[in-house]
C-alpha cells in the first residue's frame, strides 16, 4: 500500500519556515564581569544563586575559589575575573554564582551580576579574532553584538582546560 504524504499548504509551509528560524536561534544568559559582558548557553545553566562562602582546598589554581556543597553536590567555584587574567577581587553578597552543567559534573561560575536572557540568530555570532595564542580568548566560542554591546560567548568545554597540572587539580575538586 503506497502512502503519499498530504500536500503541504501555505500555512504548513509557514510553520516549517518558523520552526527552521527558531532552530537557528541560540539563547544565552548574559552576565557582567566589570564593564564587560559575557554569555553562556542557557541550556548549560542549571541555577543562578547569590554568592555564599566556599570551602577552600589546598593546591588549587588561583581561579578556583574553592568548593560549594549545593544540596549534596560538591562543585568547584571558578572565579571568571581571575580565570580571564583580570586578577582577584573579594566576592561580596552582590556577586552571583551561575551553576552550569559541564559533561557529567556541575561547576559554579563567579560573576559580578546577571544581565539578561539573550536570543541570538546563530549567523550573527562572529569568530573571536586571534592575534596571537592567548589563553583568555581560547575560552571564547564567539562574539555577538546585542543592543549596542559586544557579548563574548564562553566555550564551557574549554574554560577549565589548561596545558598544566591545574586541570588535574580542578578535576579532582569536582
Amino acid at each position: 500500500m503506497n502512502q503519499t504524504p498530504a500536500p503541504v499548504g501555505i500555512n504548513g509551509g509557514r510553520q516549517r519556515e518558523k520552526s527552521l528560524a527558531v532552530a537557528r536561534l541560540a539563547e544565552f544568559i548574559s552576565f557582567a564581569i566589570g564593564a564587560d559582558q559575557y554569555g553562556v548557553d542557557i541550556m548549560a545553566v542549571r541555577e543562578i544563586k547569590e554568592w555564599s562562602s566556599v570551602t577552600h582546598l589546598p593546591k588549587q589554581p588561583q581561579y578556583v575559589r574553592g568548593v560549594l556543597n549545593l544540596r549534596g553536590v560538591v562543585m568547584p567555584i571558578v572565579d571568571l575575573r581571575c580565570r580571564f587574567g583580570r586578577g582577584l577581587r573579594e566576592a561580596t553578597p552582590t556577586h552571583i554564582i551561575i551553576i552550569v552543567q559541564l559533561d557529567d559534573r556541575q561547576v559554579g561560575l563567579l560573576a559580578d551580576r546577571v544581565l539578561d536572557i539573550v536570543s541570538i540568530e546563530t549567523n550573527r555570532i562572529q569568530p573571536v579574532p586571534r592575534t596571537h595564542r592567548n589563553s583568555s580568548t581560547d575560552f571564547l566560542s564567539g562574539l555577538v553584538s546585542h543592543d549596542s554591546t559586544m557579548i563574548a560567548l564562553i566555550d564551557l568545554s574549554h574554560l577549565l582546560e589548561t596545558q598544566s597540572d591545574d586541570s588535574a587539580n580542578i578535576n579532582h575538586a569536582a
